[in-house]
């Protein structure tokens, strides 16, 4: 039992106790029929008793005993009423419905209204209508006109409104206890004040109007011992005063917003007083404060669910009365031997339970049998505490409850004699550590009722003589160990499970006989376990009660009957991975998780449209055969947050009433046959992280309003379908996007240059999503301990792959084998935490990008078949982690950069580009340039850049000049006429020049 559902049990039978001890004799809960009284009760009251029960409703008849003949006159025979012995007078109604320990009524409860008709009663000071239902109706305000009542119990009834102030008026009353009541709420304290002979008090789960802070303070009276504020919505403060000589003893603030300062300041007045403290779940932050371990009473003290740190205080070695604590839930960090060893110093012969959980408490659990002689609860779950559990190790023969899941304690398995625990030890939890070797003999465990060791390293063959003596265990939890099963075929169990699990224990290849004798748990994993066998008849009806079951991950296989009669409890049923044929069976109304994914099953799934409202959150029937059109009727499931019917032979449209998934998180219609245009109705859908549509016939553009309702989406599949149109700058507002796959569609113009609006990209080391989803979280969805990891379908390094466990860790954009032209925008290069490009099978042009070294992440990098030129950027060279390169079948020249990575490709990756040379193509003449990456030994020529820049110019200046001439002499007549003239004259010139420069030659050379 947690501390904080112990300490509203220990506080409830003390109150149940309390009201026996105002009521006295006149009162007897264990007497509700009554013997005979000495009076009968008065006319007047009589009448006024029928009258209130004429405005109640009574389905069960627990009223029947009202006005019936056997006591038609004596009302104080009827049942719930009680009179006073002495005077007739009816004094007490206890008309409470009786609940089971977890609160659900045994019987239907009580509602209609409250008739003022009590107000006859005048000598009443005793009502308890505590449990039932009056939906919704205000606290009636005649109640505080009832002005002999010492006892009101109004918990978990229902009523709504404000807490009515004429409670005030009830001076007599001793306990007044309206918790529970969530539609409740106070906007007003001061009645509180007048409440004089006020013992108990319990306002839990009423909230409190923010209007009352930070004014209000009211004095409570000091006769009040027990103050319960649970859930109220205090705020930073505690907006009461109590005389410090007050008798007050029980304080619960629990689940509230309380700080540390405001609550030791309001505490420390009652140092000599208080027994027990609930503050679980505040915000309250830093060191525990000394002042708790002064209180020399202290009995209960409960911090779980804070942020306090650092190590509790030396004051605690004070606590010689301390009986429970925990500190559950926080940051502390001290060794856990200082802890213990701090407690035993005064606590040591006290304390009974002891819940250190959820801490970051570290070194080796001590020794501490001799240190705490009463302890019957240690929990240390979730910390991190490591070596191993010696043969010295030992723990209190008191000892019932032991937890130490989630730490790093390895070595064997304890020797039940090393504990020394043979007959006391009832519950063990070892999970998710590092224990090895084989399971030792349980016999000796002969009280165990639940043993946890899942999650650790335990290897070897368990028999039935493991379990010869545990009559009493109800959970059994061996999952995911190396454990095999050697169980005969007609062992009868010496046990009764309610919890049966064996995940990844190998019992098979037979289904296990043994489980037709447990017919009464609620939950079953036998995952993983190596059974390839038909399911045999007597499963289905095996256990009425089943809430979770789990047969995933074998090679089981037969025809399933209709789930919704046989588990129509059930809130989780996983078979996936199986050989399940047949009809897909029909869903039972309150299952949460349903996944029947990998199996065989056929049909359609019209079932899914009955009158009943599904509860499901999460439905996959991925990867069957089922066929037909989805059936519009999605309204009946409104909590859906993973829809997944991928790889199925579904056709049509797809539904209208998607729309109304509302918090739908996942959705996963790829290949099947869908047709039409994008559904408008997913507009309607704006939780969707993850969409896709893959592998379709989806046709038409894409709808702008995708990128604008749906902006929360971080993976969009719509590879290969139809889709046309054109890659809108909208589609920037998908900050979160990790995966943009469009691939294989029809899509065309150019790709926007708004891509450094992609966050999650920009960032190298940052993953949105999660692999599992919770609520508010992505890629996943946990129900009942059951995880549902997502999954995608991309093109990953030249392959198309399914991903599931690293899912979170791609960052990937896939634009290929679309009709996409222009540039690659340059805004590429800022994202840097991209794994995978592929923008091939388009017709880009232009150059790769040189910035392109910027995108350090890059693993895989697709630009082959497009008509990009120019040379390769040098920066290429210097991606370390490039494993996958295609730029084949473009117009790339020059030589192929220098370096480690560029050169380790296969020819392949360049082919097709007539100008390309060098490793690992041909190498290139001595005319080619060779382009060297930064990491290379480069010096600059200054004469070389110089005379390139000089030839530029002159080129550039020549051009310029030449074209300029022409198109003047092609437009101006008499600069074509003077420009003719000017040759036909210049040529006669050079003639005449040339013949008088030869002869002059001539008679130099010649002889005399």
């Amino acid at each position: 039992m947690e501390p904080m559902n112990m300490l509203t049990t220990v506080v409830h039978l003390i109150s149940l106790a309390t009201f026996l001890c105002l009521v006295g004799p006149e009162f007897n809960l264990t007497q509700r029929v009554g013997a005979e009284k000495t009076m009968r009760c008065l006319e007047r009251e009589r009448k006024a008793l029928i009258e209130f029960k004429k405005g109640l409703l009574d389905d069960d008849g627990v009223l029947s005993s009202w006005g019936s003949e056997d006591h038609k006159r004596d009302c104080c025979k009827w049942w719930g009423v009680r009179c006073s012995n002495k005077t007739g007078h009816v004094t007490a109604i206890d008309l409470h419905c009786p609940v089971d320990d977890d609160f659900l009524p045994l019987q239907t409860p009580l509602g209609g209204k409250v008739s003022p008709s009590l107000l006859e009663l005048k000598h009443l000071s005793y009502l308890d209508l505590s449990y039932n239902d009056f939906q919704g109706q205000s606290i009636p305000d005649f109640i505080g006109s009832l002005n002999s009542l010492k006892v009101l119990n109004l918990a978990f009834a229902s009523f709504a409104g404000n807490v009515p102030t004429h409670l005030g008026n009830l001076t007599s009353l001793h306990i007044l206890n309206v918790s529970w009541n969530s539609d409740l709420s106070i906007n007003n304290l001061e009645w509180l004040s007048r409440l004089s002979s006020l013992r108990y008090l319990d306002l839990s789960v009423v909230p409190f109007e923010q209007t009352l802070w930070p004014e209000t303070i009211v004095n409570l009276p000091d006769s009040l011992e027990k103050l319960q504020l649970s859930t109220c919505g205090l705020f930073e403060t505690i907006p009461f005063t109590i005389n410090s000589s007050a008798s007050l003893s029980v304080v619960d603030f629990s689940y509230n917003n309380l700080t540390l300062s405001s609550v030791s300041n309001w505490l420390q007045n009652f140092s000599t007083s208080l027994t027990s403290i609930g503050l679980s779940h505040n915000n309250l932050a830093g060191p525990i404060p000394e002042t708790f371990g002064h209180m020399e009473f202290l009995q209960r003290l409960d911090l779980s669910g804070n942020k306090l740190s650092g190590s509790i205080p030396k004051s605690f070695r004070n606590l010689s009365h301390l009986v429970s604590l925990s500190l559950s839930d926080n940051q502390l960090s001290e060794p856990v031997s200082e802890l213990l060893e701090k407690l035993s110093e005064h606590a040591g012969q006290s304390l009974e339970s002891l819940w250190l959980d959820g801490n970051k408490l570290n070194g080796s659990l001590p020794d501490i049998s001799t240190r705490f002689s009463s302890l019957r609860e240690l929990v240390v779950s979730n910390n991190q505490l490591d070596g191993s559990l010696p043969q010295s190790f030992g723990l209190p023969s008191s000892l019932e409850s032991l937890g130490l899941r989630g730490n790093r304690i390895m070595g064997l398995f304890p020797d039940i004699k090393t504990f020394g625990l043979e007959s006391h030890l009832k519950f063990l939890d070892l999970s998710d550590n590092q224990i090895t070797g084989p399971l030792p003999d349980l016999t000796p465990y002969s009280s165990m009722i639940e043993l946890y060791l899942q999650g650790n390293q335990l290897q070897g063959v368990i028999t039935e003589a493991h379990f010869s003596s545990l009559t009493r265990l109800r959970v059994l939890d061996l999952s995911f160990n190396s454990l095999s099963l050697n169980i005969s075929a007609d062992w009868n169990p010496p046990f009764q499970l309610e919890a049966i699990q064996l995940a990844s224990c190998k019992m098979g290849p037979q289904f296990p006989k043994w489980l037709q004798t447990q017919g009464g748990f609620f939950a079953l994993d036998i995952s993983s376990a190596g059974i390839s066998d038909t399911v045999p008849d007597w499963f289905w009806d095996l256990s009425p009660r089943i809430e979770y079951v789990n047969l995933s991950y074998n090679k089981i296989d037969g025809k399933v009957p209709d789930l919704s009669t046989k588990f129509s409890g059930a809130q989780v049923i996983d078979f996936r991975n199986n050989g399940f044929w047949g009809l897909m069976p029909s869903i039972p109304p309150e299952v949460k998780s349903f996944h029947l994914s990998h199996n065989n099953f056929s049909g359609s799934i019209s079932f899914m449209c009955t009158d009943t409202t599904h509860f499901t959150t999460s439905l996959d029937l991925s990867y069957n055969q089922l066929s037909g059109e989805i059936p519009n009727c999605f309204e009946n499931y409104t909590d859906l947050v993973v829809l997944n019917l991928a790889n199925n032979y579904f056709s049509g449209k797809l539904p209208h009433s998607l729309g109304f998934l509302q918090g739908l998180l996942l959705l996963h219609m790829r290949n099947n046959n869908f047709t039409g245009k994008f559904p408008r109705s997913l507009q309607n859908c704006t939780s969707l992280r993850m969409i896709d549509l893959g592998g379709n016939q989806f046709t038409g553009r894409i709808p702008l309003w995708i990128w604008t309702s749906l902006s929360k989406l971080i993976v969009v599949s719509l590879r290969h379908n139809k889709f046309s149109g054109n890659l809108p700058p909208s589609l920037c507002h998908l900050n979160n996007i990790q995966v943009l796959d469009f691939s294989r569609n029809r899509m065309e113009g150019r790709i926007p240059s708004c891509f450094y609006n992609f966050t999650s990209l920009i960032q190298k080391n940052n993953s949105t999503g999660k692999t599992i989803v919770g609520v508010g979280e992505y890629f996943g969805a946990v129900y009942n301990d059951v995880d549902y990891i997502d999954n995608i379908l991309i093109q990953w390094k030249n392959q198309d792959s399914e991903y599931r466990s690293i899912l979170r860790f791609l960052k990937i954009i896939d634009l290929s084998s679309n009709h996409l032209i222009g540039d690659i925008p340059e805004e590429f290069s800022v994202l840097r935490g991209l794994i995978s490009l592929n923008l091939s099978r388009n017709h880009l042009t232009g150059k790769i990008i040189p910035g392109i070294d910027q995108m350090e992440m890059l693993e895989s990098l697709d630009l082959s078949r497009n008509q990009l030129s120019g040379e390769i950027p040098a920066g290429l060279a210097h991606l370390n982690f490039l494993s996958v390169l295609d730029l084949s079948n473009n117009n790339l020249s020059g030589k192929i950069p220098s370096g480690t990575q560029l050169q380790g490709f296969n020819a392949t990756s360049y082919a097709g580009n007539s100008g390309l040379c060098g490793d690992p193509l041909p190498k290139c003449h001595e005319d080619v340039p060779t382009i060297k990456g930064k990491g290379d030994d480069y010096e600059e020529d200054d004469d070389r850049l110089l005379t390139l820049e000089f030839y530029i110019s002159m080129v550039l200046g020549f051009s310029v000049s030449f074209w300029g001439f022409v198109v003047t002499l092609f437009l101006k007549d008499s600069w074509r006429y003077a420009y003719y003239k000017f040759l036909s004259d210049s040529k006669d010139w050079v003639y005449v020049t040339m013949k008088v420069s030869l002869v002059r030659l001539q008679r130099k050379f010649r002889p005399h």
